[in-house]
């Protein structure tokens, strides 16, 4: 029988939100909604599709207390959470750093709290990835790589770096927000230098790890939709999208709670107890039962 692999996941929750200012002055941008559900229920949600269920999520003093409000120890969908304080915006990667403890001896991976993921076949994929020995980065075409981190490939279709939003771009493939590590991350964080910028980078983290061979880029094919909502119109467009979709199939997209039923991690009077609180179009999708979800 195969091992199974210990894995834990952390979302990165804070920032400042500039770009999506003033509608951020007051609440963070993660917790902004998306169609009919706060936005951290997406990321969140991608990782529970991929069996993990022991969870970390970091966010700045001023908003951590909402989403342990929103959200609480996470025994009601059948997984753990946590929670750490980032006091400032220090960089991606310092969510290595903060959640050192956390950590512990596992497997990570680190999804940023305003990419969106969905699509056909992505649970086989996340899975896959999740269970898996090797460090491996999500890439995806898009027509403005400008705005991303971007993959260099070198002439044997190999990835040869990673460039920071170049202004001449090697490539049209941005480095997703999400990232599936071994352990040997704790320790490869410490190697890092603050940018000019103050941060801890996910690039230059990405960079070692290209260095040493050790990276693999996935890129997702068209059958998957990445949304990134930083700006006003990333944001109206994912609410639109999701509206979209839950609109012709009748089902929820990113709904923690019906995944968790799908995982077997509540039961069905659990699920239908959590839809029954809602007194909204979420519970009576909620209500649904469908094994082919």
């Amino acid at each position: 029988m195969k091992k199974k692999i210990d894995r834990c996941g952390i979302i990165l929750a804070g920032g400042s939100g500039t770009r999506l200012a003033p509608i951020t002055q007051s609440i963070s941008k993660q917790l902004l909604p998306v169609y009919n559900k706060p936005m951290i229920y997406y990321p969140l949600s991608t990782l529970m599709t991929a069996k993990i269920r022991n969870i970390l999520i970091i966010s700045d003093p001023k908003n951590i207390n909402l989403y342990k409000d929103l959200l609480g120890n996470g025994k009601h969908i059948g997984i753990k959470l946590n929670y750490k304080v980032q006091k400032k915006p220090r960089g991606l990667s310092e969510a290595f750093v903060l959640g050192k403890k956390f950590i512990g001896n596992r497997k990570v991976v680190l999804i940023l709290g305003d990419n969106i993921f969905y699509g056909d076949n992505l649970k086989e994929k996340l899975i896959k990835a999740a269970s898996s020995n090797e460090n491996i980065i999500f890439g995806y075409r898009v027509k403005d790589p400008q705005r991303y981190g971007v993959a260099k490939i070198n002439k044997k279709g190999r990835l040869e770096s990673i460039i920071e939003k170049p202004k001449i771009s090697p490539s049209n493939i941005a480095i997703t927000g999400m990232y599936f590590y071994n352990n040997d991350v704790v320790k490869k964080v410490t190697e890092l230098k603050y940018s000019k910028r103050g941060e801890l980078e996910i690039t230059d983290l990405n960079n070692i790890y290209i260095k040493n061979n050790n990276l693999n880029l996935y890129t997702l094919g068209s059958e998957t939709a990445w949304l990134d909502t930083g700006t006003f119109q990333s944001l109206s467009d994912a609410s639109m999208f999701v509206m979209a979709i839950e609109n012709r199939t009748g089902k929820l997209v990113s709904s923690p709670e019906k995944i968790s039923y799908l995982n077997k991690w509540i039961n069905k009077k659990q699920l239908l107890s959590i839809a029954k609180s809602y007194k909204n179009d979420y519970g009576e999708k909620l209500n649904i039962i469908d094994e082919n979800y």
